[in-house]
């Protein structure tokens, strides 16, 4: 076996949280200043998944002050504590990168009835 892939699997968490692109998720991430660690939420909608295995990410996007913020996490990351999905959203894409260019009401993802 490659030798990447042997130190890759003792870090792959047991317990992936299901999400899909277009949901609202609540992401609560370990934060480290100086001696100190805190968990900060961010929540957002997920607009784009990529990769496989260890180097699994997912995108965030949320408006804060009028201003686009983008995160992407890694999902097997140990300072990536919980994802909660909040809202289930309905969408036909794989990236939601069009929402970028909206503003308001229009940047809204339909939630999907459960």
């Amino acid at each position: 076996m490659d030798a990447l892939k042997i130190i890759a699997q003792d870090n792959i968490k047991t317990e992936v949280p299901k999400f899909n692109i277009g949901d609202t998720v609540k992401v609560s991430v370990n934060i480290r200043e100086g001696q100190r660690e805190r968990i900060q939420n961010f929540e957002g909608t997920v607009i784009a998944k990529r990769g496989s295995g260890i180097s699994e990410t997912f995108t965030v996007r949320r408006v804060s002050y009028g201003v686009g913020i983008e995160r992407v996490f890694p999902v097997h990351s140990p300072n990536v504590v919980d994802v909660q999905v909040i809202r289930t959203g309905k969408v036909r894409r794989a990236k939601l990168y069009y929402l970028r260019d909206r503003v308001g009401k229009a940047a809204k993802v339909k939630e999907a009835l459960r």
